[in-house]
């Protein structure tokens, strides 16, 4: 099935939609979400609300923490992610908290189709790991990675797409043409970040999978109007806003 991946939505509204409409556009058929739905961004409840209806999601460690307690983040992120709990808490109507609470309480680690991993961080620590462009060059991390993927595995808490290779290469979509044919061999694929790219592109970044091909999207969206939403609460630092219009 033609399979849009999304990742790292962090609460920028402005971004899902841009990104939802674009997947519609692209004939997708289902949406899977590899977490981190919350943090970070103004508005949690409504892209919760959202995520919600997609066809699958795990979890988060940003979702983690707002749902039990974060571990090793900033003080920034921590303070973020307080605010955001806090938020999510709140109903809208009755049921709201209950349900959004209820939602990331079951969200798996890891769900496995196909041979296919889909993950937050890593096959190996499906929540915290992160898996950079750098540790191509690591060889004893990518042989242990790759020893646990059966087939390929999907994953983000980078905010950085790109394909780690079999032969531990690292290939960003610009290097690609932002298009890739997937092989019998192993393959990493990071999906990048919805609402918080750290590439050095501002705009959201999503994949598109339909075996074998494998595309990458990048997205504008209202970037202003969500940097002016951050500024506005004051719980959330202003580096978190100044931060979208730089992609980093």
């Amino acid at each position: 099935m033609r399979t849009a991946i999304v990742s790292d939505i962090h609460g920028n509204l402005e971004a899902l939609t841009a990104v939802l409409a674009d997947i519609k556009s692209q004939g997708c058929e289902r949406i899977f979400c590899l977490g981190d739905i919350i943090g970070y961004g103004p508005n949690p409840r409504e892209c919760l609300d959202i995520v919600m209806t997609m066809q699958m999601c795990v979890i988060g460690n940003h979702d983690y923490g707002a749902l039990i307690d974060p571990e090793g983040f900033s003080a920034v992120a921590e303070q973020a992610i307080f605010w955001t709990r806090q938020q999510v808490e709140q109903s809208i109507k009755p049921g709201d908290a209950k349900d959004r609470l209820s939602f990331l309480a079951k969200l798996p680690r890891v769900y496995t189709e196909d041979g296919v991993i889909y993950v937050h961080g890593s096959v190996s620590n499906p929540i915290n790991e992160y898996v950079f462009p750098d540790d191509a060059y690591s060889p004893r991390k990518m042989e242990r990675l790759f020893s646990l993927i059966q087939r390929y595995s999907f994953q983000g808490h980078t905010h950085t797409p790109g394909i780690f290779t079999a032969d531990h290469q690292f290939l960003a979509p610009p290097d690609i043409n932002f298009q890739y044919e997937l092989t019998d061999a192993k393959a990493m694929i990071n999906v990048g970040s919805v609402g918080q790219p750290r590439d050095e592109d501002w705009r959201s970044c999503y994949a598109i999978y339909d075996h074998p091909h494998l595309t990458f999207r990048r997205i504008e969206y209202d970037v202003a109007k969500t940097r002016d939403k951050i500024l506005a609460i004051p719980e959330l630092d202003s580096f978190l806003g100044e931060r979208l219009l730089r992609g980093d």
